[in-house]
């Protein structure tokens, strides 16, 4: 998923060598760490570990790792960089610069959330020069907690997304879907509200609902099965717009639960700079930062979403509408986020 560690850390990489330690991958006889150059300045760094590896093991051999990475790579002092507190238990040793917390989730609210992950993040907290946060709502809850928290929501590449305003070729595994369609891109886990796509399908059954992305933490077998509802499976960031372009409108069905209690989702901006309406449950920071937009319209249920849609897609003030969101858009780069993050680093 090309997010925005990835976004941000490609920045990074402008002023200084990135290593990207990523999660543990249990395939192989011996510890190892294989490294990754996935760009210029930025290298990926994954453990490999024997299968069975006990948890304690496997946060004593990624932590062995991580120093002889740093002793090959003569990196003294480094800055540390955190996206999840799990990461803590075999690097908070490592004498730092500066340690910085970019929470973009209230983690612990997730299903599978791993054990002291709670406990885990006070204590990265307590460490940490400075926490940045994904969203206004994650601000409010963890400023309560460190004296150095700055919200500085996700933000969006406009010039890729506003590609999808344009015609572009159709995926293969789109071109036959019938029109309307009405499209949503993201992990479909927990987040997602089933129930509601089930009954926007059954209310509308001459729309097409097409629905991007992995499943992840639920079984494939509970979400619903309708002849207008197209699980096209996962997709890479650069094929992202390819698909917006062939969408009428988009629609974010969150559940309102503890897991989405605190986001702020990226994608709200990308289908606004491709140039497609957007509908969404209530989530506190899309009604806050978007829900005032000739583009956005708010719904809790099937029937709220229906008339939103055919209003928004019946709509003859679409050029007002997008020279509005627009504006917005333009205070939202991910160039004016880096530059803010370096700023407070200063």
């Amino acid at each position: 998923m090309f997010q925005r560690p990835q976004h941000l850390m490609r920045r990074m990489a402008r002023h200084r060598p990135v290593y990207f330690f990523e999660e543990p991958i249990f395939d192989e006889a011996r510890a190892r760490l294989e490294l990754v150059e996935v760009e210029s300045g930025i290298t990926v760094a994954i453990p490999h570990l024997p299968p069975g590896t006990g948890d304690a093991e496997a946060v004593v051999a990624q932590r062995d790792l991580l120093d002889g990475l740093c002793s090959a790579r003569g990196l003294e002092r480094p800055l540390l960089w955190y996206y999840s507190p799990m990461s803590a238990r075999f690097s908070d040793h490592l004498p730092a610069g500066r340690v910085v917390y970019d929470c973009m989730d209230e983690l612990s609210a997730f299903r599978g959330a791993p054990a002291g992950l709670v406990e885990q993040e006070r204590r990265l907290m307590r460490r940490a020069s400075v926490v940045f946060t994904g969203g206004q709502s994650l601000f409010e809850a963890k400023r309560l907690h460190h004296a150095n928290v700055w919200p500085l929501p996700s933000s969006v590449d406009v010039a890729h997304f506003r590609a999808a305003r344009e015609p572009i070729p159709e995926p293969a595994d789109q071109a036959a879907i019938p029109h309307p369609r009405i499209g949503h891109y993201a992990v479909l886990d927990e987040r997602l509200d089933t129930g509601l796509v089930a009954a926007l399908a059954d209310a509308r059954p001459d729309w097409q609902l097409v629905l991007v992305g992995p499943v992840v933490k639920i079984a494939p077998e509970d979400l619903p099965r309708r002849p207008n509802i197209h699980y096209l499976g996962m997709k890479s960031y650069a094929e992202l717009p390819s698909y917006l372009a062939g969408w009428d409108a988009t629609f974010m069905p969150f559940a309102l639960n503890e897991s989405t209690r605190f986001i702020s989702p990226t994608k709200t901006p990308e289908y606004l700079a491709a140039g497609r309406p957007v509908v969404s449950t209530p989530v506190a920071d899309v009604v806050r930062t978007y829900g005032h937009l000739a583009m956005v319209r708010i719904a809790t249920d099937a029937v709220g979403f229906v008339a939103a849609l055919e209003a928004l897609m019946e709509s003859r003030g679409r050029a007002a509408a997008l020279a509005e969101s627009d504006r917005l858009l333009a205070s939202m780069s991910w160039d004016a986020t880096w530059a803010r993050m370096r700023e407070l680093l200063a």
